[in-house]
């Protein structure tokens, strides 16, 4: 019997000491200043008002003890606002964390097991057009979804315990210069 996946979501946030940091909020309020180099540009932007996004960076600096946006007045040259330093390394590092965390949740949703422990990245879905089994060994050919063939060399054991037959759908996990096959039960 095959097991449903889910549809898995996450929420990433920082926090320093225990208290919010940065969230998703925080970080397109940080993103669109940058971009537009003004917090008004910003605020306009993202449908916020000028004092919220003002007060969130505001919040962002007193939990880090310094400050994440540099401000500049107007005057006939204009204002403006950039991020500092910190403002684009706490920026980055949440994006980082983000981008990390959604890789791993597309492996394990990729995988559709959630217990296989499996250090393999590329994965192709085909189907089996040929089984030959001689020996200890059986070669399998997979036809694959985009229009390609692979060719797999699996441990009898490996073709038994996985009860392949030609016609089956599979997906070739590749490591290295090595194929090995997987079944969805």
């Amino acid at each position: 019997m095959g097991r449903k996946r889910e549809n898995l979501s996450f929420k990433v946030w920082m926090e320093k000491d225990g208290k919010h940091l940065l969230g998703e909020g925080g970080a397109a309020i940080l993103e669109a200043i940058d971009r537009f180099g003004s917090i008004s540009l910003a605020s306009k932007h993202l449908g916020m008002s000028y004092k919220y996004i003002w007060n969130y960076v505001e919040a962002i600096e007193r939990s880090l003890g310094e400050p994440v946006v540099e401000t500049r007045r107007g005057g006939k040259d204009g204002g403006g606002a950039k991020l500092t330093e910190t403002g684009k390394k706490i920026l980055a590092q949440f994006y980082r964390v983000k981008s990390r965390l959604a890789e791993a949740l597309e492996d394990s949703l990729y995988r559709g097991v959630e217990d296989f422990k499996l250090s393999v990245r590329n994965r192709l879905r085909g189907r089996i057009v040929e089984l030959k089994v001689e020996g200890l060994l059986a070669e399998v050919k997979i036809r694959l979804d985009k229009p390609s063939f692979l060719k797999a060399v699996l441990t009898r054991e490996a073709v038994e315990d996985l009860s392949l037959k030609e016609g089956d759908e599979v997906e070739a996990l590749i490591k290295a210069a090595s194929i090995m096959v997987a079944k969805k039960t």
